[in-house]
């Protein structure tokens, strides 16, 4: 499935413009890890003040680009106890 087609599908309880709290629950990682994947432009967002705001789609992108290169980085940081994406 492409971009498009999973945007209704995955994270459809979140807004179309989340914060790096909204990502951490997302993707079940560590808030050091989602600001590392935003400045690193692992994931790409915007500063608007202190706080960076990042694209619903950028986030859905990248967990298809980590699944297409055979899953998460072994730096990630998943819960065990918290669904890593909701497909």
């Amino acid at each position: 499935m492409k971009t498009k087609e999973l945007y209704g599908v995955m994270f459809s309880e979140y807004p179309d413009i989340v914060d790096v709290a909204q990502i951490q629950k997302m993707l079940g990682i560590s808030r050091h890890l989602a600001y590392e994947l935003i400045t690193s432009g692992q994931m790409s967002g915007i500063k608007i003040g202190k706080a960076y705001r990042i694209p619903k789609v950028k986030v859905i992108d990248y967990v298809l680009s980590q699944r297409s290169i055979g899953g998460a980085s072994a730096r990630q940081e998943v819960r065990p106890d918290e669904q890593a994406c909701h497909v």
